[in-house]
């Protein structure tokens, strides 16, 4: 195959449209990254710190500064709005669609950069904080939901896995701006990195207004034309193209299907194969939180300057390049591996090298040069880790693993839960790591506790990763269906088409899926030959 994803040979007309629409809608995670990155950055500057202080003086330089319950809620703040966002992005998405529920969550997102920019006091600072996290929230929630719905199933993972790449990318360019204007001694050294978000919202805002909406949010509408229009555009095909006829009528044949097993609620997504699906897709998100990311993005720089190392603010330009240049090679390896080997490589890979990183800042201590040093490197392998394998799969399974009539709700639930231990994480750490009355003090050790998440990844994806490479959205359903245990999936192959499935159906409700395609594979075993046998009967060939 070589270092390249290949169309298949026998499927007819483009996939570049979808590609380059997929990796726009993508771009929106510079929002999320930059938002989550920048913040990191503006903590260890000591004008920001001056200015929002509010009287107290760090013990170890005498220098105003901000208490930790008060880095905890600017920091933690953002992902409770995530989290709200989150949830809010289904009905969002459902009402007025993929395309414009984007443009929605811009304009949430623009309220907050307006409201950081004017602060000058750790209210309307912290407010701002929470609207920009809530838009972040819904875009997070909304951009693999388009991706998916409107990528062709040989390069779903890679597509949406591009918006991963795009959040690291976001994380690059704070660390850069941060760095930039950290010696300022105005409110330009924070305000410049925080307007800068601007630039990347209009960029969304007015791009989304030209994009197709999706497929199967048509599908889902009753507007089957404007469907057919839609993926004429995406697949550079004729509306009249049997290839995408054939499309177009396995995603309704799958949607009339599911309708009549009864309309979804909320309520819908915790029962039976959906609550199994969604407990997949919210213990995944939130172990992609606990594998210790964020502890580096959003406290890495402040981590670093308090454990004694020179040029904090470099270290951290450094694993945000790495970031970005690791999540390359986990766009390739997602289709060329499959979602649970990428998986499985990059949790062991992660836990072998946060136990490292705890072990040497323990035992050595973190003032050693030899000792800073060799931790900074492990840090820097473990992003490598992360960045190829947890940072882009996790978005790309939670995309494919839900069925049309849930995939809404169930995605902005599990986004949700990524959110909410991003919110606990944040909360919690400065209270964890920093010195201080009533803190922990872990210091170095906290890396013990991220190790021993990336350990218990392994398990989780030996036993609830399903293998969905190259299957269709509505080929998942089947996957799950018929088979019983996530280690069985590799190697599954569909055999049903959803369109012969509606039309059993139709006429016996009470068959599962499983007897229905049973039903399909005795009618088609059997064909009626017109004429007579030797003795005059009629004949039938099988």
């Amino acid at each position: 195959m070589g270092f390249t994803i290949k169309k298949p040979r026998d499927v007819p007309g483009s996939a570049a449209p979808a590609i380059m629409v997929g990796l726009f809608v993508a771009f929106g995670g510079v929002l999320f990254g930059y938002d989550t990155g920048t913040i990191g950055g503006i903590l260890g500057m000591k004008h920001w710190r001056d200015l929002f202080s509010t009287g107290y003086r760090n013990p170890k330089d005498g220098e105003l500064d901000v208490t930790a319950s008060q880095t905890s809620e600017i920091v933690s703040i953002l992902s409770a709005g995530t989290f709200f966002g989150a949830l809010t992005a289904a009905p969002v998405a459902d009402k007025v669609g993929r395309r414009l529920g984007l443009v929605v969550c811009t304009a949430v997102f623009c309220i907050g950069v307006i409201l950081q920019t004017a602060a000058t006091a750790i209210p309307m600072f912290v407010a701002g904080r929470f609207f920009a996290g809530y838009g972040v929230g819904m875009i997070s929630a909304t951009i693999p939901l388009y991706q998916s719905e409107t990528s062709p199933k040989w390069i779903r993972g890679a597509v949406v896995g591009a918006y991963q790449l795009a959040i690291t990318i976001g994380l690059l360019l704070a660390a850069i701006v941060d760095n930039a204007t950290k010696e300022r001694n105005d409110t330009g050294s924070y305000r410049i990195p925080i307007a800068v978000q601007f630039a990347w919202a209009i960029i969304i805002f007015f791009g989304c207004i030209f994009l197709p909406e999706t497929p199967r949010f048509l599908i889902k509408k009753g507007n089957p034309q404007e469907a057919a229009k839609s993926l004429s555009k995406l697949r550079r095909l004729d509306v009249e193209h049997p290839a995408l006829l054939e499309e177009l009528g396995e995603i309704t044949a799958n949607h009339e299907y599911e309708l009549s097993l009864g309309k979804a609620t909320y309520l819908d997504c915790f029962r039976g194969n959906l609550g199994k699906r969604l407990a997949t897709g919210c213990l995944l998100q939130a172990l992609q939180q606990l594998t210790g990311v964020n502890f580096i993005f959003y406290y890495g720089t402040s981590f670093f300057q308090n454990a004694g190392f020179q040029n904090p603010f470099i270290i951290s330009m450094i694993t945000s390049c790495i970031n970005v240049a690791s999540t390359f090679p986990g766009l390739y390896m997602v289709e060329a591996w499959g979602r649970r080997n990428l998986l499985l490589f990059g949790a062991v890979g992660m836990a072998v090298c946060q136990f490292i990183v705890a072990i040497t800042g323990t035992v050595v201590g973190s003032s050693n040069p030899a000792a800073q040093n060799s931790m900074i490197a492990f840090v820097c392998i473990y992003i490598f880790f992360f960045a190829c394998s947890w940072g882009p799969v996790a978005w790309v399974v939670t995309g494919e693993i839900f069925p049309l009539k849930v995939r809404a709700k169930s995605l902005s639930i599990t986004t949700a839960s990524n959110w909410l231990l991003n919110f606990a994480i944040g909360y919690a750490t400065p209270y964890m790591v920093n010195d201080g009355p009533g803190n922990a003090n872990l210091g170095a050790k906290v890396f013990f506790i991220w190790g021993g998440c990336c350990f218990v990844c392994i398990f989780f994806v030996w036993a609830m990763i399903y293998e969905t490479k190259g299957l269709a959205l509505e080929q998942v359903d089947e996957l799950y269906a018929k088979v019983a245990h996530a280690w069985q999936s590799p190697g599954f192959e569909p055999s049903t088409s959803f369109q012969d499935v509606q039309e059993i159906h139709a006429n016996n409700r009470q068959l599962s899926l499983t007897d229905v395609e049973g039903e399909i594979s005795r009618k088609r075993s059997v064909h009626y030959t017109e004429g007579e046998g030797p003795m005059g009967e009629k004949q039938f060939q099988t």
